[in-house]
């Protein structure tokens, strides 16, 4: 909003009389918030910051230590710089004691070799600032239309982040709590380099306040999320053009230089330890309202379904959410033909595998500079932006599930719970018949959408690769673990054991041999009453999202069939899960984003895979007993942690499961 001291300097007024740089060219970019008079040497006390000074010396102290102390007393109190008309107390330039004070202090010190009026340069400068307050409301109104706007349209995350690197010029990011880059823009510049080791360079970005300035790193930062509920961070470089560490600094000039003529600029140092200078407030109220948006899209919920199913999934939401009391979904339920009451209820969740090629090609083919969110109150799952796991094909899955239930016979309440499942609510009339009945729904919706059924791997031998991971991607001899290690037989198992890694021991035999393509069904543990029935649905929703990369061919997946790791890859993209992991191990990540060649995450990893045993734990890391008890006791440091408690350990090792998931496609 303020002119620079550069800007100023080159004003036509100011440059009426002749000016000259003496010193303080570093400081040339600060920002002039008023312009002031003075002849007296104590003005600092009635300066607050950001003034330009001007002067014509007739009252300044006549000794070499008064004039350092008036310098040294305007460079505290953070004035922008100082100009100096000659003539009527120096003549042929201002003493040299003050140069070098102010070179010292890094103070612009300007000489006017000619008789200038002040009130035109005072004039000329204030008339610069409201011209820029008038420009800086403009875009702020803009700002607030083009915002309004997108949340109204419903815009997609995506879309926001590019409107706001259109309206700042500058590059944006979404990122998640775990540092992982949900969309950008990298408005005109380099993609790559914008993104290359972004986890290490987002952990040094820590600025203080939910929306802040990092004047080291040069980004501005703020909070996302709704609720009392943050889910990630939306973060702005400023100035735009320099690298995400915030530059390197030129070399520096020399003493004096010359004021550069109108539309031309004078090559001026940008470091020295200086912070790049603050961003404008239109850019704090822009990324405001663009987290804002986003926070505001994730709760939007948009449904075309008929109006039957929309009731009935606002019935479910009601469970869900306890935005009813469960007396009155009980009667509107009634009043759609589905007894609720004296019930035995069994939440059922279904929706499409994890396809090879499918879902996970599709994560490839989001538009440029987007990466999967997550949905709203449905933490495990992405918005695969392609046609076949879009709306339609949504869609279709409900009406299946629909026809499904009359076929067998059943009655409940069924909706789409989300942009990839639907969910199901059986009323059933008493607990023995739970069994049977989802037997006949499951047997009914295969015959409904033969289809869906799992079909052969592609490759056509009906035989995965021995060692295939849950992604579907076989495992490649010298692969690089979490760790930081080569090691050709790491593989961390998405569903199983804690801390397993490698194939799990209870898999069936068969269990790579058909591909993740087809149907899922979950079901959660059945409940006597309504009020009990929103815990089924979520467990079956968790246990459909963990199972979705299981390679067994189940009727039906139940909780007993997903262990702690599958249920955290389904909560990779939970806040709450987020958090914990950065509280258990933030400190520790941030240590290593700083000492990339030590990594002492992967020390952590062998210890606790090795049952605190700091012996095999030493051989596992391919370390000296010595330096392995030595990064072992480093570690406790920086996490303030005992390693012998064993709940500690246990803490640790959960999180680190939960940062595989995160860090998991």
């Amino acid at each position: 909003m303020f002119p620079t001291v550069r800007e100023v300097l080159a004003l036509d007024p100011v440059r009426h009389g002749a000016p000259r740089l003496v010193a303080g060219e570093i400081g040339l970019d600060r920002r002039v918030r008023w312009v002031h008079v003075a002849e007296v040497p104590d003005i600092a006390t009635l300066l607050g910051g950001g003034e330009l000074v001007l002067t014509t010396g007739i009252g300044l102290p006549g000794d070499d230590a008064g004039l350092r102390a008036f310098i040294g007393d305007l460079a505290g109190v953070g004035v922008s710089g100082l100009v100096v008309e000659l003539g009527r107390r120096y003549h042929d330039g201002v003493p040299r004691v003050m140069v070098a004070a102010a070179e010292r202090h890094g103070l612009p010190l300007a000489e006017l070799r000619r008789a200038t009026p002040f009130v035109r340069i005072t004039e000329a400068v204030h008339a610069l600032i409201v011209d820029a307050q008038l420009t800086e409301l403009r875009a702020t109104e803009e700002i607030h239309q083009r915002f309004t706007e997108l949340s109204v349209e419903g815009a997609d995350p995506g879309e926001v982040v590019r409107q706001a690197a259109e309206l700042s010029g500058c590059p944006v990011v979404l990122e998640n709590l775990s540092r992982q880059v949900l969309a950008y823009d990298p408005a005109g510049e380099s993609a790559e380099l914008l993104l290359d080791g972004w986890e290490q360079h987002s952990r040094r970005v820590r600025p203080e306040g939910r929306t802040a300035y990092d004047p080291d790193r040069g980004w501005l930062v703020t909070m996302v999320g709704a609720r009392g509920q943050d889910w990630g961070r939306l973060l702005l470089r400023w100035p735009p053009g320099g690298d995400l560490a915030g530059g390197q600094p030129l070399p520096a000039g020399g003493r004096s230089a010359p004021v550069p003529a109108p539309g031309r600029t004078v090559a001026t140092p940008a470091g020295h330890g200086d912070s790049p200078s603050a961003p404008p407030t239109r850019l704090i109220i822009l990324v405001e309202r663009a987290a804002s948006t986003l926070a505001l899209g994730r709760l939007i919920r948009r449904d075309a379904e008929g109006l039957e199913r929309q009731l009935h999934r606002t019935l479910l939401t009601a469970l869900l959410d306890h935005s009813w009391p469960v007396d009155e979904v009980a009667l509107r339920a009634r009043a759609l033909g589905v007894v609720l009451e004296r019930r035995q209820l069994v939440g059922v969740v279904v929706r499409h595998r994890a396809e090879a090629g499918g879902e996970d090609m599709a994560r490839h083919r989001q538009p440029a500079g987007s990466w999967p969110l997550a949905e709203p109150g449905h933490p495990g799952e992405a918005l695969d932006n392609v046609p076949d796991t879009g709306p339609a094909r949504l869609r279709d899955l409900a009406e299946a599930v629909g026809q499904a239930l009359r076929e067998a016979g059943l009655t409940g309440l069924t909706s789409a719970l989300d942009d990839q499942t639907v969910g199901v609510l059986l009323a059933l009339p008493d607990a023995a018949a739970e069994d049977r009945a989802l037997a006949a729904f499951a047997a009914a919706l295969r015959r409904t959408r033969p289809d869906l059924r799992g079909r052969a791997d592609l490759s056509g031998s009906g035989d995965l690769p021995a060692r295939a991971d849950l992604s579907g991607r076989a495992d490649l001899p010298g692969r690089v673990d979490p760790s930081g290690r080569a090691d050709s037989s790491w593989r961390a198992d998405s569903v199983g054991r804690l801390g397993a890694f490698g194939r799990s021991d209870d898999a069936p035999a068969n269990a790579g041999r058909r591909s993740v393509a087809g149907l899922l069904i979950a079901a959660g543990s059945g409940v006597g009453s309504l009020r009990e029935a929103r815990r089924s649905l979520i467990e079956a929703r968790q246990v459909a999202d963990a199972a979705r990369r299981d390679r067994r061919d189940l009727p039906i997946f139940r909780l007993p069939h997903v262990g702690l790791a599958g249920l955290l890859h389904l909560l990779r993209d939970e806040p709450r899960v987020q958090t914990f992991v950065e509280r258990q191990l933030g400190a520790l990540l941030a240590y290593d984003a700083q000492h990339p060649r030590e990594q002492l995450l992967g020390t952590l990893r062998a210890y606790l895979e090795q049952g605190r045993n700091k012996s095999a734990a030493a051989v596992a890391a391919h370390l000296s007993r010595p330096a392995f008890y030595e990064r072992l006791a480093r570690i406790g440091r920086i996490l303030d942690i005992d390693l012998d408690s064993v709940d500690a350990c246990l803490s640790l090792h959960v999180a680190l499961l939960a940062l595989d998931a995160i860090r998991t496609p």
